[in-house]
């Protein structure tokens, strides 16, 4: 028992020396410096690349926990030439840990080119909004890439109770409308949920497709979380919504993208 007042600052300088070693909460958010703001990394990586008059385009779908098909998505990505960027449409995590982002990033950053992402319901979880905000950056962004916009848009309308605010119409109403210097003509919209999917907010489905289609701008509307694929013309038939398999599913598509004009292919691996 002597001993006792000795072995409590020993104590005390081991943990101290090791608290960035344990993760004391399955939700604590614990990143290094290379781990944050990937977002803005990666666009400041697109912003040095000189896009070509046709753009192309790795889009891939829900991770969650199938890290060895993440793997084989990366070799599979790589053998492919001249991507610009690739999109991860959401879902990168399962249960919303920052382990699990961890994960997924440690594999992505195996891509020979800058990678882009949207939130998914299943990052959602826990703390795993503001991981998000923190290790990637804004739920909602967008980029002007050669002659085409890309709108990155947060779609989970459930895990916002389906209180009619996501998606955010009036942000996106504003993303489709070229300021006076802007030159784009076409934009893409991105997100994990597609409308009619039954965690999109159903009072949004239609005003969210009009919204596409008053812009006379967007032919194309990309989408996950379904784990499996969807392409079609739904509603009026103005926008093409295509929906890209989970990486369990072991496909993604290639997209070329030029003015005017699209293709869509789905590639195994």
């Amino acid at each position: 028992m002597k001993r006792l007042p000795l072995l409590v600052p020993f104590l005390f300088l081991l943990f101290s020396s090791c608290e960035n070693l344990f993760e004391y909460h399955p939700h604590q958010i614990i990143l290094e410096d290379d781990e944050k703001d990937l977002t803005a990394v990666n666009l400041q990586k697109l912003s040095s690349q000189s896009p070509n008059d046709t753009l192309k385009l790795i889009v891939m779908g829900d991770t969650q926990r199938f890290y060895d098909a993440t793997v084989d998505f990366v070799h599979k990505a790589n053998t492919f030439q001249d991507i610009d960027f690739v999109v991860h449409l959401g879902d990168i995590s399962d249960f919303g840990m920052t382990q699990e982002f961890k994960w997924v990033h440690d594999i992505m950053q195996d891509l020979k080119w800058p990678y882009l992402t949207v939130i998914g319901n299943h990052d959602m979880l826990g703390n795993g909004r503001k991981l998000y905000r923190r290790m990637y950056g804004e739920l909602n962004y967008s980029l002007v890439y050669g002659h085409t916009k890309f709108v990155f848009l947060d779609t989970n309308g459930r895990e916002d109770g389906f209180q009619g605010r996501v998606p955010d119409l009036d942000w996106l109403s504003a993303q489709l409308t070229p300021a006076p210097a802007e030159t784009w003509q076409q934009a893409v919209v991105i997100s994990h949920a597609p409308p009619f999917d039954s965690d999109f907010d159903k009072q949004l489905e239609l005003p969210y497709h009009q919204t596409l289609v008053k812009s006379q701008r967007v032919p194309l509307s990309l989408h996950g979380h379904r784990h499996g694929w969807d392409t079609e013309k739904k509603y009026d038939g103005e926008v093409l919504y295509h929906v890209t398999t989970s990486a369990k599913g072991r496909g993604f598509t290639y997209l070329k993208i030029w003015q005017g004009g699209y293709s869509l292919e789905r590639v195994s691996f």
